[in-house]
């Protein structure tokens, strides 16, 4: 099977007659590509960042809007994920966490090994709870409170993290006890919640470097927002994959 990496320029590339049956993009840019007479039954479209609107047209329909009213619908409390004043934050988040102790109960009361099992290559659940570990310590560690090395060793990496000057040899190459990462996932939820006791509207307002391209400015806002965004999208996904699990409909990579 053909594989295509970063340094393959596909941009401006036409496929005409191909056959892409079961091809898989991930971390790809496919901004502005154009699909015209396909065929596209059962395809998938993972887009954490689309745009309410002007982002997604099927049949010259925008689907943005309808997509966003879905996923609102399906989790109570995620349209207040952009919520500007402390107050609005606070309760954001304590719905948030509300929702996630649901979850995490649900895969504790599936059997034995659910926690760790990947589903089609993607992130186990425990994988999802310690990459929320690592956005925090960036988003609240790093970008808000501006500590040097805010990392814990169990953080799960992605793509970007060694482009954001994290020390990677901070983290952990073994595999953590579950027990273990509920208890430092506990720990990170009550570090945010801790600074949303207390924050300002004037501090929300104060100018922060986003801790992966310190050249652009952020707020100590937009850098919770940010909390918010990765909280909403992986328990997204944690749903997702935990409802595949319990159709015995998974493949575990």
């Amino acid at each position: 099977m053909a594989t295509f990496g970063g340094s393959d320029d596909l941009r401006g590339a036409r496929f005409v007659g191909a056959d892409l049956r079961a091809a898989r993009f991930v971390e790809s840019d496919l901004s502005g590509v154009v699909m015209r007479g396909v065929e596209i039954q059962q395809t998938e479209i993972d887009a954490p960042w689309l745009p309410a609107d002007g982002g997604l047209r099927v049949n010259d329909v925008d689907v943005g809007g309808y997509v966003e009213a879905e996923l609102n619908r399906r989790f109570p409390g995620r349209s207040e994920r952009r919520a500007a004043d402390p107050e609005g934050l606070r309760s954001a988040w304590a719905t948030l966490q509300q929702t996630w102790a649901t979850t995490v109960d649900r895969a504790a009361s599936m059997p034995a090994g659910t926690v760790d099992i990947s589903v089609a290559g993607e992130w186990s659940f425990a994988q999802t709870l310690r990459h929320l570990v690592l956005a925090t310590d960036t988003w609240l560690g790093r970008g808000v409170l501006e500590i040097e090395q805010p990392f814990h060793p169990i953080g799960q990496q992605d793509a970007g993290t060694a482009g954001d000057g994290a020390d990677t040899s901070v983290f952990r190459t073994d595999k953590p006890s579950y027990d273990e990462v509920l208890q430092v996932r506990a720990e990170r939820v009550a570090m945010v919640t801790d600074f949303l006791t207390g924050v300002t509207v004037e501090e929300l307002a104060a100018e922060r470097k986003n801790p992966h391209a310190p050249q652009y400015p952020e707020t100590v806002r937009s850098c919770l927002h940010v909390i918010l965004e990765e909280e909403w999208e992986h328990l997204r996904f944690a749903v997702r994959d935990l409802d595949a699990i319990a159709k015995g409909a998974t493949t575990d990579g």
